[in-house]
Parts: structure tokens; sequence; C-alpha cells
């Protein structure tokens, strides 16, 4: 079962969201947002005709707000909706997950240079919360795993150095390592990599998402079904509840019919906002649910 999907009922289906409302629960004004808005400036006039300024979607461009406390980037592949994303979390000075921060990470100097022409509008400036791409994810674990074997390795050194010497000088030599180990092990648990990509990402989340952050997510259902989007989806809205803000780019109609969230297409050009029911991803999605067999006859059965 998918993290955070919740036990199948009676029948043996999947709840609905009507079978069991959600408890009434304090919340914060949820038209509260950390980020307001992003001003762009002008490149200097040797920049003007290198990427990323010649990305369609930012030509014209002067500011994108940010009005309520979801917004999302959406687009075709290469349209520009991470690459703004990622030069958004350089300017904001948010930590990344997975890899080096942005602002030193060595693939982004083309980002570093569209983030120097941003200016933040910030209701409340914060360093809460965190920039991550999905591909980057992946690379976490990995740091993970390596973290835990050096510190088991530590653990194992001190057995044999302290050797014949009393249990608490061996705790005491332990201590530093085995806080950290257990630490890690509270926030993440003791293997991410042990379960599936969907309910490593999920954990993550829950991990590392506090009230009052801003989280910048490129693409964070790469990884997650659509019942695990479901429930992703529940999560953010626990976190808007407590004061945070998310920018997401994203292929997911799933995730973009957040309720009263923004969203941004990058195929016009400037990027502008839209509805929900306008997003290309979504007709197409709808047309070809509504009759798979039409499109498959036509990309499968018919030669060419």
């Amino acid at each position: 079962m998918s993290p955070g999907a919740g036990p199948r009922n009676n029948s043996g289906r999947y709840p609905s969201p009507d079978d069991n409302p959600p408890p009434c629960q304090e919340t914060r004004n949820l038209s509260a947002r950390i980020l307001s808005s992003i001003r762009v400036g002008d490149p200097a006039a040797s920049e003007r005709d290198r990427f990323p300024f010649t990305i369609p979607a930012l030509q014209g461009l002067e500011e994108v707000a940010f009005p309520g406390p979801v917004t999302f980037f959406a687009g075709e592949n290469g349209s520009g909706k991470s690459t703004l994303l990622e030069a958004l979390a350089i300017a904001a000075e948010l930590p990344a997950v997975g890899r080096a921060d942005a602002s030193a990470d060595d693939s982004l100097v083309s980002q570093r240079r569209l983030a120097a022409t941003l200016k933040g509008v910030w209701r409340r400036r914060t360093h809460r919360g965190f920039f991550l791409r999905a591909e980057d994810f992946f690379g976490f674990v990995q740091r993970l795993q390596q973290t835990r074997a050096e510190m088991e390795a530590r653990i194992e050194e001190v057995e044999r150095e302290y050797a014949g010497r009393s249990a608490l000088a061996k705790q005491l030599a332990k201590g530093p390592a085995a806080a950290s180990l257990g630490a890690m092990e509270a926030t993440y648990g003791r293997d991410l990599d042990a379960n599936s990509h969907g309910e490593s990402f999920l954990r993550l989340f829950r991990a590392r998402f506090v009230p009052d952050g801003l989280y910048l997510l490129d693409e964070p259902e790469a990884a997650l079904s659509p019942q695990s989007q479901l429930g992703f989806v529940a999560m953010m809205g626990d976190m808007v509840r407590q004061g945070a803000q998310f920018i997401i780019a994203t292929h997911s109609p799933v995730l973009m019919a957040v309720p009263g969230a923004t969203i941004y297409s990058f195929d016009a050009t400037p990027l502008q906002e839209v509805e929900f029911d306008a997003l290309d991803g979504v007709t197409l999605l709808r047309s070809f649910l509504a009759a798979p067999e039409r499109y498959m006859r036509r990309l499968w059965e018919e030669p060419g």
C-alpha cells in the first residue's frame, strides 16, 4: 500500500475523500505566503543572447507573483520551468537536498546568471525549507548510506580498541557515532533504500517538512504513483495549514488540481497564468482516458 493512502475500507476499495472527512483543526490563513513575488531585471548586454535569457517563457518577463501558498510551473520539457525554479532557489538561498547547494552546484552556472537578475519580494523572509530536484534524491540516499557505514565502522573500531575495558568506557567512546546514527534513524528510518522509491520520497518529505518553510520542488511526482501523489497532496495541505509555501515545477495533473493553486504555463511567451482546465496536459489526459483505444489504434496498431 502506498504511504499516505490509508487502508482500504470494508468494500475493498480505497476510501474516497468523502468517506472520512478530516477533523476540524485550527489552521492559519491559507492566503498567507512567505515569498510574494520575484522581479526579473535585465541581464547585461553581453548575456542577452545566451542561455537562459533566450528561453521564450522569460522574454519580456518582469515579475512573477505568488498570490497564495501553492504555485505550479507547468510546461513541456525544455520550456524553462525548471531553470527558473533553480534560479529562484539560488536567489532565495535555500539549502538543497541531494547534492551541493544550488549556489555552488557546477551544473547550475547558467541558472546563477539568471538568479543574479532576480529580486524576491518577501512577506516573511525565511531560510526554512529546501530545494529538491527529483533526480538528486537518489544521490541523497547514497550519501545517507555512506554516512551510516562510516558511523557503524567507527562503532566497530571502538569495540576493538576498547576490548577488555569497562562497558562505561566503551559507551562513552561510542557516544558521538551512536548518537549521530540514532538521530539519523529517528529522522529517516533505518534504511531509506529498503523502501520503494515512492515510499522513500514520502518518508523524506515527512522528515524534512517543517512549519513556515519555503519548498521549491522540481517534478516531485517522478517517483510517486498516482495514489502516492494524493498522499503527497495531503501532506502539502498539512504544511500549508502550518504556514508553509510551495513552488513546484511539475507535469502532474494530480498535483496541479490543488484548490486555489496558481498555475503558470511556460508554453506561453512570456509565461502566463492559466486555469487548470485550460492546461494542454489536462485536456490530453482527459481525452485519452475517455477513449484510450482510439489513441492506441492510431499509435500502436496502424502502420505509420
